[in-house]
């Protein structure tokens, strides 16, 4: 048990942080799991409870640098039930993304905040269940995708809608949005960070 809540407090909050702060947080949950008689491994590491090492293998092959921490961000933005928000001055989020999410049938659409046909791009991948990322932002999200960010849907029958801009889409569940940012130090609002999970590939 004490294993499992270092993973999923580790998938949840560590994402945004350094190696070395996340190894401290670690060791410093451990320790008071412990002291709180938890059951827990003597060497307590959310990565072996995240992930496997055939999946890391599959991943180190679609572009992801095997060090220790693009290994645990692989395994943060696969586990995360949120949107990832990937901090990646150096483009080694986005070239794994990139091999990962898409396929030759389905490739990733790529769009960027402010383009003329962002929404446009969001209308079809939101129906058809496409992936799409949003590459370079800045610290500013465009409020029209503030409900596709939150998740925020409309149930009306059996079918989902998602609000963007004045039209209600048919929300396919295959949807799957990635968000990257090039600024090693961003700061965004909270209601972002709330919404997303951070990953930090600096």
């Amino acid at each position: 048990p004490g294993d499992t809540l270092i993973a999923c407090g580790f998938a949840s909050y560590l994402g945004v942080f350094t190696r070395d702060f996340r190894k401290e947080a670690i060791d410093n949950f451990a320790d008071f799991l412990k002291k709180s008689n938890v059951p827990i491994c003597e060497h307590a590491d959310p990565l072996s409870i995240l992930t496997t090492e055939a999946e890391m293998a599959s991943w180190a092959t679609q572009g992801l640098p095997s060090d220790r921490v693009s290994m645990e961000n692989g395994a943060i933005m696969n586990a995360s039930a949120r949107w990832s928000l990937m901090i990646d001055p150096q483009l080694q989020g986005i070239v794994f993304v990139k091999n990962s999410a898409g396929t030759e049938d389905n490739p990733l659409n790529i769009t960027r905040m402010g383009h003329s046909k962002m929404v446009h791009t969001f209308e079809m991948c939101i129906e058809h269940g496409k992936s799409i990322m949003i590459e370079n932002m800045g610290e500013n999200v465009d409020a029209v995708l503030q409900p596709i960010i939150s998740r925020t849907k409309i149930q009306r029958g059996s079918r989902q809608f998602i609000k963007l801009g004045d039209k209600e889409i048919v929300y396919n569940k295959g949807f799957k949005l990635y968000l990257q940012t090039k600024l090693s130090n961003p700061h965004y609002p909270p209601e972002i960070q709330a919404e997303t999970t951070l990953i930090n590939f600096t």
